[in-house]
């Protein structure tokens, strides 16, 4: 269905972190919009509710609309601050695909780029992000940037599945590779994980960039029994598609354990929740 774009004016841009992000380390969120037009399956935003700052139209249509903080540029010049490590965004991708033409983000880095906090993350899966190299590049420059660029799988059929608004996993892996060619720092992110060969994953990973990798698995309450949690839909397409062992908490172990085999062999580390996380904040 063809998804509705909104404006609103804001109070604030920026939010003190709590929980996973805070324990990664950063002190402040930024979050650009309400509701994302990529609509992930999987996506936990949406089960958090009015603790996400969400309304209830938000979770019930969920991915059919999106409201952008008209004035977000202008809150940012007053709310930045040199200490700050900023996570852009735990709520919303700041690329998501009504962001092409609202263009709200070249104005946030604007902001940024005058003001620059301490460190900047911006999590994405949107190869939109291309648009603002020049912009990236030239953060890069003046304070710690760092992209966090998730990888889901290496099926694309999956990918179909689960995720079938973002871009395809071969175009994700050529978008990681030029930030990576520009200088700018980036992370091959494997959030969520979803149903992927490991090896092949890991190694799609190392090949892309030249960091470490972080991971996630899909959110279950078996082993996170507060908080957000993997939406309804992703069951259900796990179920439809014999895939339900995905999430199943000691199966996603072995997963994990999988990966972390083939990063080791690389001489490199890998690490999922905060603790990887943690990685983007220092």
């Amino acid at each position: 269905m063809p998804f509705q774009v909104f404006e609103a004016q804001s109070k604030s841009i920026l939010s003190p972190t709590t929980g996973f992000i805070a324990r990664a380390g950063f002190t402040h969120s930024l979050t650009p919009a309400r509701n994302c037009t990529f609509g992930c399956s999987y996506c936990y935003v949406p089960t958090m509710r009015t603790y996400g700052g969400l309304q209830p139209e938000d979770w019930r249509r969920w991915g059919q609309f999106t409201t952008f903080k008209a004035n977000a540029e202008a809150l940012l010049r007053r709310q930045l601050r040199a200490e700050q490590r900023i996570y852009c965004s735990p709520l919303v991708d700041p690329y998501q695909p009504a962001e092409e033409e609202q263009q709200l983000m070249p104005g946030v880095l604007d902001a940024i780029l005058d003001r620059p906090p301490r460190v900047f993350a911006i999590q994405t899966r949107g190869p939109l992000i291309l648009r603002d190299l020049p912009k990236l590049i030239e953060l890069s420059r003046r304070t710690t940037l760092r992209i966090s660029f998730s990888i889901t799988t290496n099926r694309e059929r999956v990918r179909t599945l689960y995720e079938p608004h973002c871009a395809s996993i071969e175009r994700r892996m050529e978008v990681v590779r030029r930030l990576r060619a520009a200088g700018v720092e980036t992370f091959a992110t494997l959030a969520p994980i979803l149903p992927c060969d490991p090896e092949k994953l890991a190694a799609l990973a190392l090949e892309a960039t030249d960091r470490d990798i972080i991971g996630d698995p899909l959110h279950v309450r078996a082993v996170k029994p507060r908080g957000a949690t993997t939406r309804e839909a992703a069951f259900a397409i796990s179920e439809r598609h014999e895939f339900s062992a995905w999430l199943d908490s000691e199966f996603q172990a072995e997963v994990i354990a999988r990966i972390g085999s083939v990063v080791a062999k690389a001489g490199r580390r890998f690490a999922t929740g905060p603790e990887g996380f943690a990685w983007l904040a220092q």
